[in-house]
């Protein structure tokens, strides 16, 4: 059953580990198509390479330092030895998982080889390949002169070589080489043969072309094994006064790069001895987190799974819809003077936002543009936009945070293009993040300032926008434009409080306004009145919160919990949860919209928020939580909840109500809410 402390809450990095488990079930899920099975264990890989790199480097820490947190029960050495076991029965699953789909990929006539597979047609085929575009990208480091680990690449794969000669004058050596997956696909396809199709992967293309690499020291003898080092991604911040944030980040980012590492694969068949070696060269001792696996490792790769015209082994796809009110050739300005408008991403098109930007670029009314930017896509449109905005003599500010964990180089180099261009860039401060997402659109209507506003759940991406759901207000309601207007000018003042009329504001008071909510529920079940809440979000840790949460279950207070991915609160247990239900869904989207819904009295309060129920949120970050008033849209948000209530089908239980990961069952027809949501907003009947 799950662990849990003394206060019935459940460890967050053990949660965690469970939500990964889901998105482990559903590359086992047969019925996701077999490509998409391989892509969520891609997804699967990546995500706990991230684990380790941040929660489990973290624990390091803490018990390098010997620093006990969360109570008196809280044992970082137990976590993470359950951590390690959670792993290791995961890991054999992953394994088990792979093979089912390449044997099942086989019956298809698609067909994963290995350098001993080939036929010599394709051997020669896989030689001028790897002459053509592999070779140059090679630099071997022997390991008999190896001297620093901080060498190796985080992230990267490395295959270790044994070298040997029959001439007994040549002693026998070993060597590193980074697998180059940044520079050349992982999947080489290979020519077909009749109906046949063969993919091979980068680091067997690399073996079976060693002899090219190491010819000029005589050996003819290669055995090679992958291996990877996972890095402590944690930034250590300089508080140096006399450097720019710029710099100090710039400098935290090289040092991430010889982090500590925090994690050692290899692949489990390399014998003994050799292993032994490379430990010692790399200075990794025993009680560091050692790992063996299998002949693969970096499954991160097979997100990218090659397209091999086998549509049936795809998903449908569910291309994104115009929303039914923002027409072709519709000012969306004009449009919002009039309504709220709410978007729905994946749903409905990113295109809107970059539309709207694009209008206001070129509006002669439009005096000035501010906007709050977490994760911009790689080539961003709506960093175009802004340029643009600029460069037709806008005002233009950009409020771009720095500390977007792995996005902090991007972000400097954002920031670098902006300046240039005329853009006010402003940084955050150490110890705070800006995690709101908004947009302020000033425009002069007869010599007044009329706002504009956007308040979105999710990044201004157009690349996420395809794959994450998320739900973006636009509005000209004045309690809201002028509250986005106070964050902003709060931005640029060093974060002196404003007042705010109607968005609830972290990290001043959101965790109290939400428990101020949650204590008017508890009144009114116990007055015997109807009390009851619905939160959406992708992670709940906060213990404050989560007590306040068995208080009003306690109370009688309905609660339905629709949570991605940690949850900490453990539902259903009898006198503490009776009153709170949870579910978790995981499947083709990235379930990502956070949307709170409160019976009020029976006048129900609806917010949408891009801030998790979190420690870090609530007191670390710039929040916002924005509520929604437009009555058609409380009936949009609200049948779309219900619609994700329902779900039999990609949903399960959170901890509490049964096993990890049980999928959730009800009678009648299977529902899957995310399409069925794509069907309710494309506007057809349910």
């Amino acid at each position: 059953m799950a662990s849990r402390t003394k206060s019935q809450i459940l460890n967050r990095e053990i949660s965690w580990l469970y939500f990964n488990g889901r998105v482990l079930q559903e590359a086992a899920d047969k019925r996701n198509p077999l490509i998409e099975q391989l892509k969520f264990l891609g997804i699967f890989s990546n995500n706990r390479d991230e684990f380790f790199r941040v929660r489990v480097a973290t624990l390091n820490r803490i018990v390098k330092v010997g620093k006990i947190t969360q109570g008196t029960d809280y044992n970082p050495k137990k976590i993470l030895q359950q951590i390690g076991e959670i792993v290791q029965v995961q890991e054999r699953e992953f394994q088990r998982i792979f093979n089912a789909i390449v044997t099942e990929l086989a019956d298809h006539d698609i067909h994963i080889i290995n350098e001993k597979q080939l036929t010599p047609k394709q051997g020669e085929f896989v030689r001028k390949y790897f002459e053509e575009q592999v070779r140059v990208f090679l630099f071997p480091l022997m390991i008999s002169s190896f001297k620093d680990i901080s060498s190796l690449v985080d992230k990267s794969i490395y295959l270790a070589v044994s070298l040997e000669s029959s001439d007994p004058e040549i002693k026998p050596d070993h060597a590193l080489i980074e697998v180059p997956t940044r520079s050349v696909s992982r999947f080489l396809i290979l020519p077909k043969v009749r109906k046949k199709q063969y993919v091979m992967l980068l680091d067997d293309v690399i073996r079976f072309c060693l002899s090219e690499v190491f010819f000029l020291l005589g050996y003819d003898k290669y055995s090679a094994y992958t291996m990877k080092v996972t890095r402590d991604a944690e930034l250590d911040i300089d508080t140096d006064v006399l450097k720019s944030f710029l710099e100090v980040m710039a400098e935290s980012i090289k040092q991430r790069k010889r982090g500590n590492p925090v994690r050692f694969v290899y692949d489990n068949s390399m014998p003994e001895e050799f292993l032994k070696l490379i430990t010692k060269r790399l200075d990794i001792r025993k009680d560091d987190p050692i790992r063996g696996g299998g002949r693969y490792h970096n499954f991160k790769d097979f997100m990218r799974f090659p397209n091999l015209n086998h549509p049936e082994l795809e998903h449908p796809p569910m291309p994104p819809k115009r929303h039914p009110e923002i027409t072709l050739n519709t000012s969306i300005i004009t449009l919002m003077k009039e309504k709220d408008i709410m978007l729905h991403f994946p749903y409905q098109t990113f295109r809107h936002v970059i539309d709207l930007l694009r209008e206001a670029s070129i509006d002669p009314k439009v005096r000035s543009i501010k906007m709050t930017i977490y994760r911009a896509a790689k080539d961003s449109s709506i960093i175009n936009a802004l340029i643009s905005a600029a460069r037709n003599g806008k005002h233009v500010t950009v409020y771009l945070e720095l500390q977007a964990r792995f996005d902090e180089e991007a972000n400097i180099y954002w920031t670098e293009r902006l300046q240039e261009e005329g853009v006010k860039v402003i940084h955050s401060i150490p110890g705070h993040k800006v995690h709101s997402k908004l947009l302020l659109i000033r425009r002069k209507e007869n010599n007044e300032n009329a706002l504009y506003s956007m308040v979105s759940t999710g990044n201004f991406n157009e690349d996420t926008a395809l794959v994450y759901t998320d739900d973006g207000l636009l509005t000209s309601d004045p309690r809201i434009c002028q509250d986005v207007n106070n964050a902003f000018h709060q931005m640029e003042s060093a974060y002196r409080p404003y007042k705010y009329k109607s968005m609830v504001h972290a990290p001043f008071n959101m965790r109290a306004h939400f428990i101020s909510m949650l204590n008017y529920e508890i009144r009114q079940a116990k007055a015997g009145k109807e009390a009851w809440a619905i939160i959406k979000l992708n992670n709940l840790v906060d213990t404050t919160i989560v007590r306040k949460l068995y208080q009003a279950s306690r109370a009688g207070v309905k609660l339905e919990l629709i949570v991605r991915g940690i949850c900490v609160v453990i539902p259903g247990v009898p006198g503490m949860s009776d009153n709170i239900k949870g579910i978790s869904i995981v499947d083709r989207f990235l379930e990502h919209s956070r949307v709170l819904v409160f019976c009020n009295g029976g006048d129900p309060k609806y917010y949408i928020t891009s801030a998790d129920w979190m420690v870090r949120n609530f007191d670390n970050r710039i929040e916002v939580a924005c509520p929604v008033y437009d009555k058609k849209i409380q009936k949009e948000l609200w049948d779309m909840l219900q619609i994700q209530l329902k779900d039999n089908t990609k949903a399960r239980i959170l901890v509490g109500q049964g096993e990890p990961n049980t999928y959730r069952k009800t009678k009648g027809k299977p529902i899957q809410s995310q399409v069925k949501i794509y069907e309710y907003l494309s506007g057809k009947k349910m």
